[in-house]
């Protein structure tokens, strides 16, 4: 069950605006968070959020420690689709540039939230004038109408915006919604392990490393700009990435049944040893509490660590109106395939936090995870010995 400071955390964290390239106020919440709690932190060349150590020489101290233990390397996005203002059109006419994921259809007239990443929430607006992508699977361009005028009127390159609903976090019985559950959850995920492991007063540093990232939405951009810094190929002991996520419902991932161990994404599918120990790890922890399915329904950052070499392994949430499509219903949904809150369920969340501290457990056996696999399928052939 979500702790009183967990449920506060969740919420701060998933009521914040965000979209792609503009995630300053949830790098602001989160930097105050882990400052208070005394996690150690910094900012990567691109932006990205580095959490568990305070500064490059540290990161690299981390990595070339002698230890068989890997580093854990939890990773999740900081933006959620949304929209960059391109020009103002008139006093209350702004033309937009869509980023990621949307609905398709139910558009016209929908409302939208318009920040200036200084204040947080400026004023409303409704859609106008919507143009799909080509291929037709998300918005391009729209022009936002706003019922009254800006004053004064900021840039128009300054503002950003997203879908809105009736507030941007609220629950229902044991359903989370909010404007932005993908994957800010994943973020309050990263948090609150950091914030767990630090506060227990323990000597030296953990082998963990939590990267918050920017831009994912459109191609995992912050996490490509920082493996491409090169830093992880110095490392002279095991790592583990472990991409967190919230996913699209799909058969065997539905919301309330447990967090999902995700075996591969629509790319790829990811680490088997690693994957093996996660599985027996959520066994132990989550019995009958969790799912085990690829996640097919969109790609994610563990793409790219493996593409950079990196052994992968996930846990994704399962999601109810992924990218904030009417897929599933619920609050607020009023037509189906239109814009809608996403939505999780909290037994799945507190489910995530107990996997995300499980893999940091220091007697896990990363080295031979299929040891036990191996004992079993050799006793079973010695049955069969007079056979051969």
């Amino acid at each position: 069950m979500l702790t009183a400071f967990r449920q506060h955390l969740l919420k701060d964290i998933l009521s914040l605006p965000t979209a792609p390239f503009h995630e300053v106020h949830v790098l602001r919440c989160v930097t105050a968070r882990l400052q208070d709690a005394g996690v150690p932190f910094f900012e990567d060349p691109a932006g990205n959020l580095i959490v568990g150590v305070d500064s490059r020489a540290a990161y690299g101290r981390l990595l070339r420690e002698k230890s068989g233990q890997p580093v854990r390397l939890f990773i999740a996005h900081m933006d959620h689709p949304g929209f960059h203002a391109v020009r103002w059109l008139d006093e209350k006419r702004l033309a937009v540039k869509w980023l990621g994921g949307s609905p398709v259809r139910h558009l016209a007239g929908a409302r939208v939230w318009l920040s200036d990443g200084e204040d947080g929430l400026l004023t409303e607006g409704r859609l106008r004038k919507i143009k799909l992508l080509k291929q037709g699977w998300a918005m391009d361009t729209a022009e936002v109408y706003l019922p009254q005028r800006l004053t004064p009127r900021p840039p128009a390159r300054r503002l950003f915006g997203g879908l809105q609903f009736r507030a941007p976090y609220w629950r229902s019985g044991k359903r989370i919604y909010a404007r932005a559950v993908d994957d800010l959850a994943g973020v309050f995920a990263i948090v609150a392990t950091a914030i767990d492991l630090f506060r227990h007063g323990k000597t030296g540093a953990p082998p963990f490393l939590g990267l918050l990232t920017r831009a994912e939405e459109v191609g995992f951009v912050g996490a490509v700009r920082h493996f491409d810094l090169g830093w992880l190929a110095q490392r002279s002991r095991p790592l583990v990435c472990v991409s967190l996520e919230a996913s699209r419902t799909l058969p065997g991932a539905r919301i309330g049944k447990g967090p999902v161990v995700r075996l591969g994404d629509r790319r790829t599918t990811f680490d088997p040893g690693g994957l093996r120990l996660l599985s027996d790890l959520a066994e132990r922890l989550l019995p009958g509490r969790h799912q085990r399915r690829i996640m097919d329904g969109g790609a994610c950052e563990a793409t790219a660590a493996t593409a950079w070499g990196i052994p992968t392994i996930g846990l994704t949430l399962p999601l109810g109106n992924y990218h904030n499509q009417g897929f599933d219903g619920g609050m607020d949904c009023p037509r189906a395939q239109g814009p809608a809150p996403e939505f999780v369920h909290a037994d799945d969340v507190d489910g995530l936090l107990r996997l995300c501290r499980g893999l940091m457990r220091p007697n896990l056996d990363w080295q031979t995870p299929w040891a036990a696999t191996q004992a079993r399928l050799r006793k079973n052939t010695q049955r069969f010995k007079r056979y051969t």
